[in-house]
């Protein structure tokens, strides 16, 4: 694990373009602090937030990643107060109709995970035109963590598992990681399905129940900056990081 502030990266950063990791996947937290620290409520972070995203977005396309899935709304958000919970599922509504465009632009498919058919109706039509609007796109994918909770998701897969095991359809002794893989939510990211990187803002340094599953062998970075404020130079920060690990997975490099 490495942690940074964004008031210690002052110098540029010179990444490796060979070694840029394909998946990266990122807890978007602190705007409601960020909000605070400027004495406004918590849905202006968010607001700014959002437009942290289309930032980011632009810029891991440039790098040339492959995956980038952002933790947008978790199962356990619901909590929250019913004005913020409104507010977080108007967000997703006012970002496709602005950002869509753009990502068809930049080739960049939107992909939407996580218990869908559970959010407002106006959210659910938000996000599934995203996906039918830039299904054609061939370049990096845009993946929301959208009602998702990770612990849920194993759940639901091991249930699906199950379910197949009861009809015949799969014998029991043929599950292995592979097939679990596959019953999970990130399936049909194929290749990319697990990430080589992930990021937490805000100086936080817990998963909060994300990709349990995929990320057992991922690089973690944690970064004091706030969302609002985490931006280019952050982002390569975290990848110069990753870059300089020595990743074995388990064995030994020679």
């Amino acid at each position: 694990m490495f942690s940074f502030g964004k008031k210690q990266q002052t110098t540029p950063v010179t990444l490796d373009p060979n070694r840029i990791p394909a998946h990266i996947a990122i807890i978007m937290d602190g705007n409601g602090r960020w909000a605070q620290q400027k004495h406004r409520p918590r849905v202006f972070g968010h607001r700014e937030g959002m437009e942290t995203v289309k930032r980011i977005t632009r810029h891991a396309s440039d790098l040339g990643v492959k995956v980038l899935t952002l933790y947008a709304f978790s199962t356990e958000n619901w909590k929250r107060p019913d004005d913020e919970v409104n507010y977080l599922m108007q967000l997703p509504v006012d970002f496709f109709d602005t950002f869509v465009p753009d990502l068809i632009k930049q080739n960049v498919r939107v992909n939407v995970m996580g218990y869908v058919d559970q959010l407002p109706a106006k959210t659910q039509k938000a996000v599934r035109a995203a996906m039918v609007d830039t299904a054609q796109n061939t370049g990096m994918v845009l993946n929301f963590a959208l009602n998702y909770g990770s612990r849920a998701e194993i759940v639901t897969a091991v249930q699906k598992l199950a379910a197949q095991a009861a009809t015949g359809e799969l014998d029991p002794a043929t599950i292995d990681e592979q097939k679990v893989a596959q019953a999970l939510m990130t399936a049909n990211l194929g290749e990319y399905a697990d990430p080589d990187l992930l990021i937490r803002t805000s100086g936080e340094e817990r998963i909060s129940n994300f990709l349990l599953w995929q990320i057992a062998y991922s690089e973690l970075v944690f970064t004091d900056a706030l969302w609002p404020d985490f931006d280019d130079q952050e982002l390569e920060a975290a990848i110069l990081a990753y870059q300089r690990r020595d990743r074995r997975f388990g064995g030994i490099k020679k």
